[in-house]
């Protein structure tokens, strides 16, 4: 198999109404996990794994991401003739850093809708699926260490990670045959189990590296809850064909998505950084006392 990771999607068409109202006109993927935007952290995993195309399945009013990852020439002149090179720099970078192709989901119809609309840009190529929601702070990028899985099987593979027996409702939940690794053979997958039914405690965390027949798949789905394609669906499928491996994955997740989890990204985040550590450590010592 040839290098399965060129082309990640990375959908950005959800409303973030877990954080309204700051996201009343600011796109959830543009909250700051310190300075950085969330997507650009998810976009940075992406090219650490060795991806150089970024398709964004966003909607209306996300704007921003695009301006985001666009040149900023009336910023970066300001910052040259002001001399501030260290700036100019970190903000030439993030321009500079992957080619972005922007997609239009029209109708907010769920994570397999999402996907889909990336078709015409991902074309016959392997592809990486990375949900914004979901950090995931690793020394190897939580992607690559699923590309290099499916370079190894020649099959897809998802991210998996244990979870309390009373969350299990909350996530898809996969179920199969462990390998030596400690990976998974998927072989039943259940989105949102009823609470005391799911197959296992493995739920289904926010990285996917799939081939590009799930499109074909996919457009197969029926519509669930809410009318929604589910991704999970599809990925039942592969399961069933004996195609699809969960990857217990090495790292620190954060839920991005959830307030409290945005919250403790941030302080996780900043307390790994030399300018603000110290500062930091502090102010908590005086507020827990």
């Amino acid at each position: 198999m040839k290098h399965p990771l060129r082309k990640v999607v990375i959908p950005a068409a959800g409303l973030g109404t877990r954080f309204l109202p700051a996201t009343k006109a600011v796109p959830k993927e543009m909250l700051p996990i310190v300075d950085t935007p969330t997507v650009q952290l998810i976009v940075e995993e992406a090219v650490r794994a060795g991806a150089d195309q970024i398709v964004l399945v966003n909607g209306r009013g996300k704007s921003a991401i695009e301006d985001h990852f666009d040149r900023s020439y009336e910023l970066e002149d300001t910052l040259a003739r002001k001399d501030k090179q260290e700036l100019f720099k970190q903000i030439r970078r993030i321009s500079d850093m992957v080619r972005l192709i922007s997609v239009r989901q029209k109708e907010p119809l769920g994570l397999g809708h999402a996907v889909l609309a990336a078709r015409p840009a991902v074309g016959d190529d392997w592809f990486g699926v990375l949900l914004g929601d979901d950090l995931i702070d690793s020394e190897e990028p939580a992607i690559g260490q699923l590309a290099r899985i499916s370079r190894k099987t020649g099959k897809a593979t998802v991210a998996l990670m244990p979870v309390p027996d009373d969350q299990t409702q909350m996530y898809g939940v996969a179920a199969g045959t462990p390998d030596p690794d400690g990976n998974l053979l998927i072989d039943r997958m259940v989105e949102k189990p009823p609470r005391g039914t799911a197959p296992s405690n493995l739920a289904v965390i926010g990285r996917y590296l799939l081939p590009p027949d799930v499109f074909g798949i996919l457009e197969q789905v029926k519509p669930g809850a809410g009318g929604e394609i589910q991704l999970t669906d599809g990925l039942a499928v592969l399961a069933q064909q004996g195609r699809l491996v969960g990857v217990r994955f090495k790292g620190e997740r954060h839920d991005a998505g959830d307030r409290l989890g945005y919250l403790q990204a941030n302080i996780a985040y900043a307390l790994k950084r030399k300018d603000l550590r110290e500062g930091l450590l502090a102010y908590l010592r005086g507020v827990v006392q």
